[in-house]
Parts: C-alpha cells; sequence; structure tokens
C-alpha cells in the first residue's frame, strides 16, 4: 500500500514572588483582564504586508534592536558558532530509501539553499558517501533571480521519475509547482505548471493530475485552501480542468492523495470541515464520490494487507458492530469487503494506549506495520504483522529513554531509517529490517557542544487542577540551588503537538555551554498523552494549558533552581501565543520573553491568512461564549498601560503567509504607545519558520540567544 497526502490536516498548521492563592484558580474560574478589547486597538495599516507605512514602521524597530544585540560581543560568538553547526558536512544527511535508492536534500555554506541529490543504500552506509546531484536550487535561484526555497517534491504513484518539484519565493506556505523528470534531472519541457498558491495535488495517472488551487475569485475557503478538487489533463490548461470534488467555501480545505490496494491506484480526498473533523472520499473511476463511513475525527493512516489503518480521536461504535473502540485506538477494518459492500464489516483492534502513552506514528513497509509509540514523553517502536485474521506485534531492541521518529519507510521494502536522539545524546541513526529485527546503526552527528557534565532529569508539577505535568531539566552537573542560574523554560501547548527530548547544537552551544538551563514543559494542548491531552485545553478550556506552563515555572522556581530574575520563556507560533499570554497573565514570572511569529490578536486572527483554519483548536471569536473567552486570554488585549512587564523580543517574517506578521507588529505597536520596552526583529523573508536558509537560520537564533543572556545571565 502506498499513501500519499500531500497536504495533511494537521500541517495547516501547520508553541516564585507570587501569592500561591493568586495562581490557584481552576480552569474554569475566570481570569481578570486589565483592559477591554475596544480600547486596545492597533491600527488595521499593521495588517498590510508589504505594506509602506507598515514596513517603514518594521524597519525602525529592526534597526533600534539589531543596532542593540549586534553590538554585544556574545552576538558574533553566537552568530559564528550557529553557523559552524548549521553549515556542518559532517552532519547527517537524511534520506528517503525507495527503489534502491536513498534521496537526500542537502544544505550546507556552499549549498544555501540546497541540493537534492540521490545514492544507492551501499554508498550511503560509507562514511563519505558519493552523492549525485539531481536538482540545484542555487543554480536555479541564480539564473532565474528568485529567492527560492525548496518545498519537495510530489511524484506518480506507478512512476516515481515523475515529479511535481514545490518552490516557494522566500519561503512562504504557498509554491509554484513545475513537473520534473527524476531520470533525466531536468523540468519537463511543456510539461504540468501551477501557478504560486496553497496548491495540493496528487498524480492521477501519468497523463493527469488531481489539483486543488486557486481557481479564480471564492475559489479558496476562508482558510485560504483549494475546497474544489479538478482533473487536469496533460496539456490542458487550468481552464479546462474538470471538477470531480467540491467541499465547502467553509471548510478548511479539500486535499487530494492516491493510494495502491491490490496493485491498483484509488484516488481519494480528504475534506477537512475543521482541523480536527474530516470527511475521507474514493473517487471512483465512474460515477460519484463515494465517503467513508468512520468517524469524521479519525485519521487514515493507510492499507495493509488489505486491512485499513484507522486512529481514533473518539470513542467509536462501528454501525452493526459488538464491539466499542476508545479514543487513541488504533483499529483495521477490511478494505475490499467495504469497496464491494460500502460496508466495513468486522472492525478490529490493533493498538490501545495505556492512560500515560499514545501512538506517535505509522509507517507501513513491505510486509511490516511499523508503530512508534510516545511512553511517558519517551519513544519505543513495534513491528506488527497481519495472519490469519489477527494481529502479532513485538518490540525493537532500539536504546531506551531516547527520542525515536522513523525517518524513512516505504512499501517496496522492508529497510526502515530510525533516528535516535536525546537532550545530550547526538543523533544516531540505525538501518532497520523490520523482517528480521535486524538493527545496524549507520550513522551519527559528531557532538556539537561539550555535554559530559549535563544532566537531564525529568518531574511532575501540579496544575491548578491537579493534574501532573511532566517537564524535563537539563543543566550542568553540581548547580546551586539558590535561585540564581538562567534559565530557558520552553514549551508549545496546542495541536495535538508533542514536545519530546530532541538534540540541538546550537542549543547547547550557545546555551547550557554558558552555564544556562534548560526546560522543557510538556504542557497540555500537546499530544504526549494522546487525544485527551490535546482535548482538555481546547477552545474555552485553554486556561489549563496556560496554568500547566505557570505551574512548572512555579514548580523549578520552589526548586530554587532559578527565580523570575533568571528565567525565560520562549515559544513560536501556537507557542508565541503562549508567550504573549505568559506576559500578561504571569509577567512577574519572567524577567525575559522570546516570542517567535506568534498569534496574539485571538479577535481577529480568524481573518488573518490560514487563520481561519484554526477556529477548532482555539474558538470563534463570532461565536459569543468563544470570544467572551478570547477576549480574557487575547494578549493584544490584555495590555496594562501602567503594568510592569518583562523584557519580549518578538520574532517574526513579512513572508510567514500562515501566520500573519500583523500579529506581532500589533503588539509591538500597542506596546510602544504605552512606553513598554520591547525587542522587535521581521525578517524580510523567512517564511513561518523566519528564515529561508541557513545564514538567516544563524542570525536570528544568535539575536535570541544575545537576548537572553542580556535578560538572564547577570
Amino acid at each position: 500500500m502506498k499513501l500519499k497526502m500531500i497536504v495533511t490536516v494537521a500541517s495547516l498548521s501547520l508553541l516564585s514572588a507570587c501569592n500561591p492563592a493568586d495562581t490557584a484558580k481552576q480552569a474554569n474560574q475566570e481570569v481578570q483582564t486589565p483592559m477591554t478589547a475596544s480600547i486596545s486597538e492597533a491600527p488595521l495599516w499593521l495588517e498590510e504586508v508589504e505594506g509602506e507605512q507598515a514596513l517603514t514602521k518594521v524597519k525602525n524597530w529592526n534597526k533600534r534592536t539589531l543596532d542593540k544585540l549586534t553590538s554585544d560581543p556574545r552576538f558574533s560568538q553566537y552568530q559564528q558558532a550557529a553557523l559552524n553547526i548549521v553549515n556542518a558536512t559532517d552532519k547527517i544527511p537524511y534520506g528517503t530509501y525507495r527503489n534502491d535508492m536513498v534521496y537526500n536534500f542537502w544544505q550546507d555554506e556552499n549549498h544555501v539553499r540546497g541540493v537534492l541529490r540521490q545514492t544507492s543504500l551501499a554508498e550511503y552506509r560509507k562514511a563519505q558517501p558519493q552523492w549525485q546531484t539531481l536538482l540545484d536550487i542555487d543554480a536555479l535561484a541564480a539564473a532565474e533571480g528568485k529567492n527560492w526555497v525548496f518545498k519537495g517534491t510530489t511524484c506518480a504513484e506507478t512512476n516515481d521519475n515523475l515529479c511535481m518539484v514545490s518552490l516557494s519565493d522566500g519561503g512562504k506556505d504557498a509554491v509554484e509547482m513545475r513537473e520534473w523528470n527524476r531520470a533525466s534531472k531536468s523540468f519537463v519541457e511543456n510539461g504540468f505548471y501551477l501557478p504560486e498558491a496553497k496548491t495540493a495535488l496528487s498524480w492521477n495517472s501519468t497523463d493527469s493530475l488531481h489539483v486543488g488551487t486557486n481557481w479564480g475569485d471564492g475559489m479558496l475557503t476562508d482558510s485560504g485552501y483549494p475546497y474544489v478538487i479538478k482533473q487536469l489533463q496533460r496539456g490542458q490548461s487550468l481552464d479546462e480542468a474538470v471538477t470531480v470534488f467540491s467541499g465547502n467555501k467553509t471548510d478548511v480545505g479539500v486535499f487530494p492523495y492516491a493510494v495502491i490496494h491490490q496493485d491498483k491506484q484509488l484516488n481519494m480526498v480528504v475534506r477537512a470541515i475543521t482541523f480536527y473533523e474530516s470527511e475521507y472520499y474514493w473517487l471512483p473511476e465512474k460515477g460519484d464520490p463515494v465517503q467513508l463511513p468512520i468517524p469524521n475525527t479519525a485519521s487514515i493512516n493507510g492499507i495493509f494487507k488489505g486491512q485499513l489503518i484507522l486512529s481514533l480521536k473518539q470513542d467509536w461504535t462501528p454501525q452493526g458492530s459488538a464491539s466499542s473502540f476508545k479514543s487513541g485506538d488504533l483499529v483495521s477494518f477490511d478494505m475490499q469487503n467495504w469497496l464491494q459492500n460500502n460496508k466495513i464489516g468486522a472492525v478490529q483492534l490493533v493498538y490501545q494506549p495505556d492512560q500515560r502513552a499514545t501512538l506517535d506514528g505509522v509507517a507501513i513497509t513491505a510486509s511490516k506495520l511499523v508503530l512508534n509509540v510516545l511512553e511517558n514523553v519517551v519513544n519505543n517502536i513495534y513491528v506488527y504483522d497481519f495472519n490469519d485474521g489477527n494481529w502479532q506485534h513485538n518490540k525493537l531492541a532500539l536504546p531506551d529513554n531516547s527520542t525515536m521518529s522513523v525517518s524513512s519507510a516505504n512499501d517496496d521494502s522492508d529497510i526502515i531509517f530510525v533516528n535516535q536522539e536525546n537532550f545530550v545524546s547526538q543523533d544516531t541513526l540505525y538501518q532497520v529490517n523490520v523482517s528480521n529485527a535486524d538493527i545496524v546503526a549507520i550513522k551519527s552527528t559528531p557532538a556539537r557542544f561539550d555535554a559530559a557534565d549535563l544532566v537531564v532529569q525529568q518531574y511532575f508539577a501540579s496544575s491548578t487542577d491537579g493534574e501532573k505535568i511532566p517537564y524535563f531539566v537539563v543543566h550542568k552537573q553540581g548547580i546551586t540551588l539558590d535561585g540564581s542560574n538562567p534559565t530557558l523554560q520552553y514549551a508549545y501547548g496546542g495541536f495535538e503537538v508533542s514536545m519530546k527530548p530532541s538534540y540541538s547544537g546550537i542549543l547547547g552551544k550557545n546555551w547550557l555551554e554558558q552555564g544556562g538551563v534548560y526546560v522543557l514543559a510538556n504542557i497540555r494542548g500537546g499530544g504526549e498523552y494522546g487525544p485527551a491531552w490535546h482535548q482538555a485545553g481546547l477552545k474555552t478550556k485553554r486556561q489549563v494549558i496556560y496554568d500547566d506552563m505557570i505551574a512548572v515555572a512555579e514548580d523549578i522556581i520552589a526548586k530554587k533552581i532559578t527565580s523570575p530574575e533568571h528565567l525565560g520563556v520562549m515559544g513560536g507560533s501556537n507557542g508565541g501565543l503562549l508567550m504573549g499570554v505568559m506576559y500578561t497573565q504571569r509577567p512577574d514570572l519572567w524577567n525575559a520573553v522570546v516570542c517567535q511569529v506568534p498569534l496574539l490578536d485571538m479577535l481577529r486572527y480568524h481573518t488573518l491568512l490560514a487563520g481561519a483554519s484554526w477556529v477548532g483548536e482555539y474558538g470563534s471569536p463570532d461565536i459569543p461564549e468563544e470570544r467572551a473567552f478570547l477576549e480574557k486570554i487575547s494578549p493584544l488585549h490584555n495590555i496594562d498601560p501602567k503594568g510592569e512587564y518583562p523584557a519580549i523580543f518578538f520574532v517574526t517574517s513579512t513572508k510567514d503567509d500562515r501566520v500573519h506578521p500583523a500579529h506581532a507588529r500589533k503588539m509591538a505597536y500597542m506596546l510602544e504607545q504605552y512606553g513598554h520596552n520591547f525587542e522587535y526583529y521581521e525578517n524580510i523573508d523567512g517564511g513561518h519558520s523566519a528564515a529561508a536558509n541557513l545564514q538567516e537560520t544563524a542570525k536570528r537564533t544568535a539575536l535570541e540567544y544575545t537576548f537572553l543572556s542580556q535578560q538572564l545571565m547577570k
């Protein structure tokens, strides 16, 4: 079985000195706000992405911040260290193994934009493999005078040489797509071409595509994604494409994909009604689309030995079945039976997590189903098989107490690549043959910082409602517990995204080696303990996420690991919203806030770029009850003009077409009006990552660690 979801719903996305009685609010208690929404309004011209008035303001803020931070000697030190790490030629060249070849996209100081390249598996296992360049993005950008950022390829199920290459101008989510032939290493003359848009496509055949794109006025959803799928034949113009499926303008979007079942391609679409509710349809060669009778919160993981694999996000009793299944379960049913009879028949349990575990990934190989399971925020990998109507499994003998990710798996081989890492152990890549459990370490990243005396501990903080919130602390052995340790707390808290231990050379070199402490908080809203952990903080229940973050901060302060004077906090995107809430709700807890590509105007977020797609997470400002809650947490609308606030650094990107830069602009503008200090850096390029290439990444991180050092390492 092959499954290629060109755009997944999860990617629309797209993170004490107080009186304890003041923070011991239950999640359903009212949070006091210093201002009403009608008072604190920033001008709407800040929403004009390339507007002259807005960019003039941005450039002034940029200059002030850059002058301050780059003049600090630590900036050049941090930037050079970051450049050495991101441009290192001895990092692991992660690749996709398919058809006996390994494909890798590589960036370094000589390939700033990157090259797509290939080699054989035998060559790949060598310390210095020889690569064959397939597509040079630096050369392409130079030839065309464009700031191209490579966004991947979408290749035909039945012919891997036929691909559509996605190119982004400056890192935006919107891409231009061109047909490219892997065998000839060239773009196809008069081949398929799709202009810049947030496009989703799959290959219907070698001579036709199923395309969702911007077909014209009114043909995108309120979230900015396609809701009409058309079939485009080779040689046709977009105007000649024929509609094969239509959703609604109020949907998040509609996205085509394809699966191979019993050696035949099945063309499918997923209609994302909200961020967490989707309908799946089969597009038969003749006749109308046929909807799969599964819960709209479920996700299809693929087809294995004729069994459709389905992960559940709510309890489910299939129609006509005596069996019931729980949220978080992985189940299966016979796909052919459904295709022939339009009935799903018997549903079987594949995997059921306990309260402290969740499914972290599913992969399908030639003969096995591979499950990546997160157990108390540590990964274990299990290999499943389906024989005689029953599921059996065994655990792979990989290192314990680590973060594991399956970096490559496909259905034409039983060889997978598994990456292993933690805070202090650099990445190791394993080649695993899942048919016989043969495991070989084939590559490892050299140490990027001195971790010899670093200690990692996991603790649990009690939140306001009594829930135990796990968090990790990384620090040098033998630190003095006197509250003086400079500490950086990081979290995300949304969209069921799990924050797991990972090896970061830049964090290690520019923070841990300098004597800093790092705290990773696994707060609710994430996926660390499955759907329930995420759903506990949805919409008007969201205050528990912020209470969890506060609880972790208060716990490390109570342990005298740090104190508010030396405690900083960092987060991006949804985590940027978290930063804004921490800044406005508990300014006394922090001395530095790094707020990256944030959402901050929660009363207009749904009108900006992809914002409407996140109503399922945050709630709608157009629904009175949900708006009332958003007014209480919206950072932009909860600035106290006379309040005392910690130093804050906003980092965003003009080219971010997912989270609008106006969020950071508006917050900075209001702080300026009230006379509150802030730092601001808006990269003119960069997209949602706030960096379009490795040099920009090094610069951005150097600015952030310089800011943190100035505030916390006193």
